[in-house]
């Protein structure tokens, strides 16, 4: 029984994204209900910010996935679709924004963090290891160790 309640669950949560389109959403077309899905899942919803339009029961996503399917009904490319989402919400609707100059901090700025963090480690554990590193001695240091070493009697 514990084993078909944790199936139940695993069932549920799995196919949860696949109820986010509603019925009434969808096209009597499948070619374009195809098309609309894909935009769907390029376009972030605004409210939930981490999933896509296709995947969000948000009240914003519903109003965007209608909108992506009448400007399909109403005869726009996907890039015209698309085009006309970032006219009207900017790059930040894309999930995957361009990258040209205004965006290189959100692309590259992870890479810039992981190096300036490993160079970091790098002089932390270049200066601790000269710091316990023992300075070699002079020979005026040597010449009395040395002479050190032969007064002292043999213990053995």
């Amino acid at each position: 029984m514990t084993l078909l309640r944790a199936l139940l669950v695993v069932l549920v949560l799995w196919s949860g994204t696949a109820w986010a389109v509603n019925p009434d959403e969808r096209l009597a077309d499948p070619g374009l209900e195809a098309r609309a899905r894909a935009l769907s899942k390029e376009l972030r919803c605004m409210v939930c910010q981490n999933e896509s339009i296709d995947d969000s029961n948000a009240d914003l996503a519903h109003d965007l996935r209608v909108i992506v399917r009448q400007r399909l009904l109403a005869g726009d490319t996907d890039a015209q679709v698309i085009a006309y989402m970032r006219a009207r919400y900017g790059d930040f609707i894309l999930l995957n924004p361009p990258v040209y100059e205004a965006t290189w901090l959100l692309w590259f700025g992870p890479f810039g963090l992981l190096l300036l963090s490993a160079a970091g480690v790098y002089v932390a554990a270049h200066r601790r290891r000269s710091i316990d590193a023992p300075l070699p001695l002079s020979e005026d240091e040597t010449l009395e160790l040395q002479k050190l070493l032969e007064s002292e009697p043999d213990r053995s």
